[in-house]
Parts: structure tokens; C-alpha cells; sequence
């Protein structure tokens, strides 16, 4: 019942602030179903007063003043062009997670209270003021007790080290503010008359997981570990170090690192570093990431990438990371490639086979609208096109075929807009085109070639092993044949076994198929095997 007051109160709050922005004039834009569509105007709209500002605008700073969780969430939204227009998109990517810091006094307590007697054992220095603060967390400098530190990236132990610290109560104010965020997004799936392609919400339920891990830290320091693990012998990028044994749910140790913002072009300048280098550097570290580790740091804004005195990259808060399945890295590999070639067919092609359009789309006419997305980009010369925005665009005309949300590929174009902007930030003249596309085609045909259906098989074969050692008593029971019938269903069984090898080498043969085998594969195979040895069983 509580519960349901506090909504009810939190909904009211919400009104007040869209009626103040004037948001109730974008009502008519959602299209909502008859009575719903009726009632929304008379609860949001007020007509008495016009609105001057911009609509995007108005949306910011209606978040701004909803809080922190609404913050975050907009955060959110202004990487979904799949999802906000434009000229929206755009306007909240100016959203701040700045707030005031908690008290010297409650963050020394969480601090102290999570180690216990074990507190001055661990740290000889724990600075009360805090470095920065944000919605969720802020983080203070500390330093370890002698002989503590351990080694970095660069063989160093720095005693150093940086203590993150949840907000005391933010926990409750997310739950709060969640239950209002599905109720409005329940409706708009509901009333909604693109509910169903948008899927509002599937939305929040993404926001909800990603926030909900930014309130267990653990997960955050298991995604540095993981990413200083892939780059732990590379010279581009400098990963912190995770202290383990001092990280706990609400309190998280790292290495300190110190280096140049990347935003601070004239001081690099003066430190002498590359910028070229370092533009081009970045995208290998995200192509390298995002294809090769199949994992990557989706949150690479300025606020989080330094360069060292080395000139290595730096890269600190992995509260968002991306994911890609070796399906998606294959088909988008094809797409982005048909975009460096302006090959249009191959981009929507990619798209069909891939389960990111329905499958009664007309390839012609996506292919198509993709044209007349492209072509008057490319008028321009290459190193005036950012690749980025193509993207971006290309998503706003794709929303006629009723693409659906495919949250991995936004998280990635949008961290493909950010790595773009960050090299043409320290040199002007980068050309993600031709930066980005020889790593493409190198990985692609490596995916092609016959030795990486080796790897593959190498890479499974404990599960092949143990399979294969039932096996025999399936041949023997092949080579003497039991009646007819039963031959028969012999042959089906290794007919799959050879269909199912076929599915998985013929796409990476012949890659301009329309067809899309190679997750049939091991379900056929493994049909197959188990019809042998079924059969051989009951002999």
C-alpha cells in the first residue's frame, strides 16, 4: 500500500514537472490508442501556454529536475537514435550526472564500516574530500599501507589508489523511481500504437539491469579485470589495476592512474605527444575490442580517457560494457564493410540474414532506403564524412521497416560515434574510413579461411571429445546394417552429421548468400550423431 501511495505521489511530481515544460503538446506525437491518447492530453497538456524553447531542450530539463534516476535514464535515451529523434537525441547528450557530494562524515563511514579492524591495517590515508561525485557513486584518493600495492600494467606497484563509494540511500530512490518507470512504459506498450516495435518496455528493463549494476561494484571491478586481462601486453591502451581483496558491494579499490584528459588538446600538444597516432590508436582499441576481445567499453566519452606520459590511452569506469555474439560480429563485419564499398545490397542483405529486419522486408526496398540515406553523404569527400553520423542516420530511415530494438548494435554505434569524435577531437583530418576498414576486412577474412574452422574445433573439442567416444558403436552398428528400416534411419543420422558440417562452412565460404546456417550447425550435427547412437544402443 506504501508502495502504491509513493507512485502515485512520484506520478503527480512527474505531472507537475511536464506540465511546466510544456511536454504535453509532444502527447499528440506518440500516437496513443483512442480513450488513452485522450486522457494523456488532459492530465499533460496545457494549451493556455505556449512553448518557446525547443522541444529537446524542454526534455532535458525536465529530467534535470525529476533527479538523478531520470538523469541517467535520458544518459540512456541519447544513445538510442533507434528509439528519440534526432535534434532529442542530441539535446541529451548535454545531460550531466553531476550532484552535490554526500557528507565527509557518511563516506568515511562506509568506508570504515566495509574493512572494519582491518580499516588502518589496509590504508595508511584516506582523503575525506572527494575527487568528483556523480547519481550513483563518488570516489576519494587514498593510499596504501606499505608493501600493498600491487603491480600495474607497467610493472609498477603504486601505492596509490582510488576508493569508489556508493551513495548512502540511492538504492531506495532507484527502486522508487523504477516502479514509476514501469508503470508509463507498461502503458505506452499498451496504448502505445509502435508499443510493439520499440518495446518501451524492454527498455527499462535494459536501464533497470544496467543501473542495478552500478549498485553492486563488483561488477563494475570484474569489467576492468576483464579488459586489463585483454590488453594486459598491448602498448596502446593502459587498463587500472583492480584491488579484489578491498572490493566489496558498495565500495570499490583501484589503482590510481594519472595522465592528461583527453579533452586538453594544447597541453598533450605540449607534452609532445602524436595526436594523429593517438586518434588512429583509439579506433584500433576499439575494433580490437569490440571483434577481436568481444568485449568493449561502451562509455568512452572524454570524462573517461586519459593518456599517459607514454602516450597509451587510458580508460577508467567500466560501469557499461558491450557484447557482441559471434553472430552479430559477422554480420556486422559485413554491413560496415558494405558501407566503406557503398555496396547498399550487401549492407541490407546483412541485415535480413541477421534477424534485424522481419523477414517479409523486400530487400530491394531497404536496399533502397539505405540509398537515399548514403548518397548524398558520400558527395562529399571521405575525410568529411563521419562514419558515426551515417549510422546514426541510417537508423532514423530504417524505422519505416519497423526494425526492431536491438540494443548490442545501438551501444555499439554509439560507441563508434564516440571513438569517432574523440580521434577528429586530437586530429581533425581522421579518416575512420580508412582507418577502420583494412582491420575489418583482415578480420574478415580470417573468419573465411579454413584454419578457423580448426580453431573452432580445437576450441570445442572437450564437448567433441566426449561425443565422439560413443562413436564407435555407432559405426560398428553402420557397418552391420540391422533391417531395412532401421539402415534407413542410420543414413539419416549421418546425412545430418554431414548437412550440419556443410551449414557451418558454406557461409564462411561463400558469404554473399542470403542464408543464415551456421547456428543450424551443431543442432544438426548433434541430431545426427544422436540418431547414431541411439540406434546403436537399442541394436
Amino acid at each position: 500500500m506504501a508502495n502504491s501511495r509513493s507512485r502515485i505521489k512520484r506520478l503527480f511530481a512527474i505531472r507537475r514537472v511536464i506540465k511546466k515544460y510544456q511536454l504535453g503538446t509532444l502527447i499528440s506525437d506518440l500516437e496513443l490508442d483512442g480513450k488513452a491518447g485522450w486522457l494523456a492530453r488532459r492530465l499533460f497538456a496545457d494549451n493556455k501556454v505556449q512553448a518557446t524553447q525547443p522541444r529537446g531542450e524542454r526534455i532535458r530539463l525536465a529530467l534535470q529536475e525529476l533527479g538523478p534516476v531520470f538523469v541517467k535514464l535520458g544518459q540512456a535515451l541519447s544513445t538510442r537514435p533507434d528509439l528519440l529523434p534526432t535534434d532529442i537525441a542530441a539535446e541529451l547528450t548535454l545531460l550531466q550526472d553531476r550532484v552535490p557530494a554526500f557528507s565527509e562524515q557518511q563516506a568515511m563511514d562506509i568506508i570504515q564500516q566495509a574493512y572494519g579492524a582491518q580499516f588502518d591495517e589496509i590504508f595508511a590515508e584516506v582523503d575525506p574530500q572527494p575527487l568528483a561525485s556523480a547519481s550513483v557513486a563518488q570516489v576519494h584518493s587514498a593510499t596504501l599501507q606499505p608493501g600493498l600495492a600491487i603491480q600495474g600494467q607497467n610493472g609498477l606497484a603504486n601505492q596509490q589508489v582510488i576508493i569508489k563509494v556508493l551513495r548512502p540511500g540511492i538504492s531506495d530512490v532507484i527502486e522508487s523511481d523504477l516502479r514509476v518507470m514501469y508503470t508509463v512504459a507498461g502503458w505506452l506498450q499498451r496504448f502505445w500504437k509502435r508499443g510493439r516495435q520499440f518495446r518501451p518496455l524492454d527498455v527499462i528493463r535494459e536501464y533497470d539491469q544496467t543501473i542495478h549494476n552500478e549498485l553492486d561494484l563488483r561488477s563494475e571491478a570484474a569489467n576492468g579485470a576483464r579488459m586489463g586481462a585483454d590488453f594486459e601486453s598491448t602498448d596502446i591502451i593502459y587498463v587500472p589495476r583492480i584491488y579484489w581483496d578491498y572490493t566489496h558491494k558498495d565500495v570499490l579499490v583501484m589503482e590510481r592512474i594519472y595522465g592528461t584528459s583527453i579533452r586538453e588538446l594544447d597541453t598533450l600538444r605540449n607534452q609532445g605527444h602524436d595526436l594523429k597516432q593517438l586518434a588512429e590508436d583509439g579506433v584500433e582499441v576499439f575494433f580490437t575490442q569490440a571483434f577481436e576481445k568481444n568485449f568493449f567499453h561502451a562509455d568512452m566519452h572524454a570524462g573517461n580517457i586519459f593518456v599517459s606520459e607514454e602516450g597509451k590511452w587510458i580508460a577508467i569506469d567500466f560501469g557499461i560494457m558491450g557484447t557482441l555474439t559471434d553472430h552479430d560480429k559477422q554480420y556486422l563485419a559485413q554491413m560496415l564493410l558494405g558501407f566503406f564499398n557503398r555496396d547498399y545490397h550487401a549492407i541490407a542483405v546483412a541485415h535480413l540474414r541477421a534477424g534485424w529486419i522481419p523477414a517479409d522486408t523486400r530487400v530491394e526496398d531497404f536496399e533502397q532506403a539505405i540509398r537515399m540515406v548514403c548518397e548524398p553523404i558520400f558527395a562529399k569527400p571521405l575525410s568529411e564524412i563521419s562514419f558515426g553520423n551515417v549510422l546514426m542516420q541510417l537508423f532514423q530511415t530504417v524505422r519505416q521497416f519497423e526494425m526492431p530494438v536491438q540494443p548490442q548494435l545501438v551501444l555499439l554505434y554509439k560507441t563508434i560515434l564516440n571513438i569517432e569524435g574523440l580521434g577528429r577531437q586530437l586530429y581533425p583530418q581522421l579518416n575512420l574510413w580508412d582507418t577502420a576498414k583494412p582491420f575489418l576486412e583482415r578480420w574478415m577474412m580470417q573468419q573465411m579461411s579454413p584454419l578457423r574452422l580448426l580453431d573452432d574445433l580445437k576450441q570445442d573439442w572437450p564437448l567433441w571429445r566426449a561425443t565422439l567416444a560413443e562413436l564407435p558403436t555407432a559405426i560398428h552398428a553402420r557397418l552391420h546394417p540391422a533391417p531395412r528400416a532401421q539402415s534407413k534411419i542410420h543414413r539419416w543420422g549421418i546425412g545430418l552429421c554431414v548437412l550440419g558440417l556443410m551449414a557451418y562452412v558454406v557461409p564462411h565460404w561463400f558469404p554473399n548468400i542470403s542464408l543464415n546456417t551456421i547456428t543450424l550447425a551443431p543442432w544438426l550435427v548433434g541430431a545426427g550423431i544422436g540418431i547414431l547412437i541411439a540406434k546403436a544402443n537399442n541394436r
